[in-house]
């Protein structure tokens, strides 16, 4: 790999570092607004998985700041605690426990989610995107405000309705043009070449000026306020310090504080980990995050967050794709959107106020395409219904639940296709082709455990009288204890009895020293008597 210096890093990256910096700033703001918590804790968040979280770990592609993942667990606390100034007690204590979890090298957990399961999920992300962009694109903004939306009490239909009588034509064009500049910029070489003027910006500075020309027209087609982004804009040193809640520490002292900490810390690590896997899934060159730093990293991140006012943070899977997609080389683009996020948030923020919705919403609708799109669906089609199977399931799940409950759905649906081809691994022959060998020879695999029980058992049980049975165990180092008796009891009982004649080769007296280390297989094979 060819070492880039600290400034050509700094060309490479700032683009998908702007990028990801656009995303960040309305999901941010919508989060924190969702939690319940001061609109500036989010940004704050933002700013210290920029900064600090992307400064210790070392992955290369994922973004830190508040995840909607924990929304409904900060909502709730706040309005348990009475106070966010208590809450952020319970994030300080998050933080510490996530510190501890990297260093007992918990992050080892994630190299056991499969990869079907993890696309899933980056495909359910993306339709969820879709799904949740599509109102932003066409001017209908409640779920900023508090209202309902189609995920919220179950699948509400009237949302669709309020969605069609609160269409705003302006935010439409808005929405077209800027997906327009996102497709043209990505596709022409010219274009796609200057790196410093990435495609996003284009797209959100000619959202801008379209809005302003619609105002100054007093054309119908202006977006209102509600439509834009909405920063807190200080007027002085004084006010900007007001807009930041410092903990209060006394909330040490509360039992509900702490029980939702641990809550957080082990909710938070979980997403964290899923993220991770997505993100190096994701990451062109391949390259494998250092797990148990990256806890560290969030524990880090979620103690100086708490401190100074944030929401707890995850590794989150919507910014991390838009930094990939973006074209990120390196974490140098994680640290840059935290840099902007704060330059911007205390130097310009009535022009980030200018921003209208649906041009974000428009980048992106393009990242959850790109997340789920059809390739990957025809891709685990191929694969069989082992692999595709999960993956579906998982997308099924994280789109109508949530990402930890749609991924353990996955996982345990995996799980149990995992089981189901080990047990069929033990050839299984039909009666009638059983019927017509002359001789069976069935070999062991190098392991034969109790999932391969039931098999055998139908394999043994179909077998004719009068047959000549040859069972190999030749290069078997392991046999189930229940399936060595079951053999046992064949030779000794059943094919007396039926005058089958059964030959054994290769079993030993014991098979309890064995340490196994993968799960067996049976092949089942004919011979004919010449």
């Amino acid at each position: 790999m060819k070492k880039t210096s600290f400034i050509g890093g700094i060309k490479e990256n700032f683009p998908s570092g702007l990028v990801v910096f656009l995303v960040a700033l309305p999901l941010c703001l919508g989060i924190a607004l969702a939690s319940g918590a001061p609109p500036l804790s989010g940004i704050i968040a933002g700013i210290v998985g920029g900064l600090v979280v992307g400064f210790i770990s070392n992955s290369n592609i994922s973004v830190s700041g508040p995840a909607a993942g924990l929304t409904a667990i900060v909502l709730t606390a706040i309005t348990d605690l009475g106070a966010f100034n208590i809450f952020l007690c319970a994030g300080i204590i998050a933080g510490i426990i996530q510190l501890v979890l990297g260093f007992i090298r918990a992050g080892s957990i994630s190299n056991y989610f499969p990869n079907n399961v993890i696309e899933g999920m980056l495909a359910a992300i993306g339709i969820i995107i879709i799904l949740k962009q599509i109102p932003h694109a066409v001017g209908f903004d409640k779920d900023y405000e508090g209202h309902e939306s189609i995920f919220d009490n179950g699948l509400n239909f009237g949302y669709f309705t309020e969605l069609l009588e609160a269409v705003h034509p302006g935010a439409i064009i808005i929405t077209l043009i800027s997906i327009a500049i996102l497709i043209v910029w990505d596709k022409v070489y010219v274009l796609r070449r200057i790196k410093m003027l990435p495609g996003a910006l284009v797209a959100v500075v000619a959202g801008i000026i379209l809005n302003e020309i619609f105002k100054l027209s007093d054309s119908s087609l202006a977006i209102g306020p509600k439509h834009l982004v909405s920063l807190p804009v200080p007027k002085s040193i004084d006010d900007f310090k007001n807009f930041v809640t410092l903990p209060d520490f006394s909330g040490f002292m509360n039992a509900k504080v702490w029980v939702t900490g641990a809550t957080i810390a082990i909710v938070a690590s979980i997403e964290t980990l899923l993220c991770i896997e997505a993100s190096d899934r994701l990451d062109q060159q391949r390259r494998i995050t250092d797990t148990n730093l990256e806890l560290k990293a969030q524990g880090i991140g979620n103690l100086v967050s708490s401190f100074i006012g944030g929401l707890p943070m995850t590794s989150v899977v919507v910014r991390s794709s838009a930094n990939a997609n973006a074209g990120a080389t390196s974490k140098l683009s994680t640290i840059i959107h935290g840099t902007l996020l704060l330059i911007c948030v205390l130097s310009i923020p009535a022009i980030l106020n200018l921003i209208p919705f649906a041009t974000l919403a428009a980048v992106l609708l393009l990242v959850g395409y790109k997340l789920a799109k059809p390739a990957t669906f025809r891709h685990f089609w191929h694969l069989g219904k082992f692999q595709f199977i999960p993956f579906l399931a998982t997308v099924v799940a994280v789109v109508a639940t949530d990402l930890l409950k749609g991924v353990g759905i996955g996982l345990a649906i995996s799980v149990l296709y995992i089981l189901q081809g080990n047990m069929k691994r033990a050839y299984y022959l039909s009666r009638e082709k059983l019927n017509d060998a002359d001789g069976i020879m069935i070999r062991l695999s190098e392991e034969v455990s109790f999932l391969n029980k039931a098999a055998i058992k139908k394999t043994l049980k179909n077998i004719k009288p009068n047959s000549a049975v040859t069972i190999d165990a030749r290069e078997t180092s392991y046999i189930a204890t229940d399936v060595l008796e079951m053999i046992q009891d064949f030779a000794n009982i059943r094919a007396k009895e039926e005058d089958i004649t059964v030959e054994l080769l290769g079993f030993k007296t014991s098979y309890l020293d064995y340490e196994r280390k993968e799960d067996s297989h049976i092949i089942v094979t004919h011979k004919r008597a010449i």
